[in-house]
């Protein structure tokens, strides 16, 4: 499958896309550069991107593969991939597979999870058939019984599991709490959410030889991001040029940051997708180049159009417009997601989401505003109550504060959405 030229994927997006007509109307007939485009508004990306009526795709939905991304229940996102265009993206990924340490002859359990549309677990398995190093793959899944998942990585003598950090120190725990370890296991691969130095102690209790290492960095709306880059840093990647285009926008200015060590937004570009096209697309993350001339950079944590909270993803957007259908009367004046790191009662450390909401807090009904914008919270995503029951997550808090003290941008003044207090470091 070809890679096609900005300027020719451009003319055939605006050709035949009403979403991508209407975004560069205001554009010559001749695009050539990339810095020309707008950065893709997300909420009127997932607008025009609905089932029925799509304003986005460029032709009938006759051939292709779905996937559910993030969001709630009231504003579920689908990605559209060609059968050609699944085939490119899972072997673009299959190839980074060497750089992130397998090699040829490994046996690999995937333990990413399946069914409801989502896509991590046979975009793994698919990426693994794919690579270019031989491997016997096991596809095990996440939501297998933890003593079953154990059995069949002793049965097999399994040198490699891939995973969510969640899925991989839920095993972990499992294991240590009957006093086991399963040393045979070299490499550890984690996706999907970022790993924490107390979760890497953890794994290292119950999988003693094992090296951990992230798989490579993609998502299902935004396509392959970053390939991993050998290491001993995982918030390494390398950009996967030339079918890949990553910008890192400074947040301000939106200007293209083209020296190290400066964070800013991840923008992706896809040169090959053509049925759901990605042009200038915000990952949500925050990213810094480390090696320019290699396209290296390191991730930093998450931007302000999403926020993962362990294996949960939210929209910052789906979260603003639960809360503002949530409060009736119309007194909450700024909404900020705020993530942390923190050891709960049985002393395990788990993220953690903390709504703040600006408002009058002097007028009465605060109690009842609270308790509105948490039921609308859990019925829009009951995955996070889920993830709740299973230890995963620390339940959901909410913080009623003053408009003015709210977080805002120290140089432009302008409210902070999300607030990612992790340590990422």
């Amino acid at each position: 499958m070809p890679v096609h030229t900005l300027a020719e994927l451009i003319r055939f997006v605006r050709s035949n896309s009403a979403f991508y007509a209407e975004l560069y109307s205001g554009l010559p007939e001749r695009v050539t550069e990339l810095s020309a485009l707008p950065v893709i508004p997300q909420t009127r990306f997932w607008q025009a991107n609905s089932p029925r009526p799509n304003t986005l795709l460029t032709g009938p939905l006759e051939e292709a593969v779905v996937f559910r991304s993030g969001g709630t229940t009231g504003a579920p996102k689908f990605s559209f991939y060609t059968r050609e265009e699944w085939r490119e993206f899972t072997t673009s990924f299959g190839s980074g597979l060497t750089g992130a340490g397998l090699e040829p002859g490994q046996r690999v359990a995937d333990l990413f999870y399946a069914g409801d549309l989502y896509a991590s677990f046979t975009f793994v398995l698919d990426a693994l058939h794919r690579s270019p190093v031989s491997n016997v793959r096991l596809p095990i899944g996440g939501a297998a019984p933890l003593s079953s998942t154990v059995a069949t990585l002793e049965q097999f003598d399994v040198d490699v599991i891939a995973g969510t950090p969640t899925t991989l120190c839920s095993l972990a725990e499992h294991l240590t709490a009957a006093g086991r370890q399963l040393p045979a296991v070299s490499r550890l691969f984690f996706g999907g959410e970022s790993l924490f130095g107390d979760q890497q102690r953890l794994l290292a209790t119950a999988f003693p030889a094992a090296r951990v290492t992230s798989i490579g960095y993609a998502a299902v709306d935004a396509g392959l991001v970053g390939l991993p880059v050998p290491g001993d840093d995982p918030r390494l990647h390398r950009v996967p040029a030339p079918h890949t285009v990553v910008e890192i926008l400074d947040e301000e200015s939106g200007e293209p940051i083209t020296r190290a060590g400066l964070p800013g937004r991840v923008v992706v570009t896809d040169l090959r997708r053509r049925l759901m096209p990605v042009l200038r697309y915000p990952v949500g993350d925050r990213a810094e180049w480390t090696d320019t001339a290699a396209g290296h950079f390191r991730i930093l944590g998450r931007a302000e159009e999403g926020v993962r909270v362990g294996p949960v993803a939210l929209h910052t957007q789906d979260v603003h417009d639960l809360v503002h259908t949530a409060d009736i009367a119309g007194r909450v004046t700024g909404v900020q997601l705020v993530v942390r790191r923190s050891q709960g009662s049985d002393g395990v450390d788990r993220d953690g989401l903390l709504l703040r909401l600006g408002c009058d807090t002097g007028a009465g009904g605060l109690t009842e505003l609270a308790a509105a914008v948490e039921k609308a919270f859990h019925a829009a995503r009951p995955m996070y109550a889920d993830a709740v029951a299973a230890r995963h997550v620390h339940p959901v808090a909410l913080e009623l504060v003053r408009h003015a003290d709210l977080a805002v941008n120290a140089r432009s003044g302008k409210l902070i959405r999300v607030l990612d207090e992790r340590p990422h470091a």
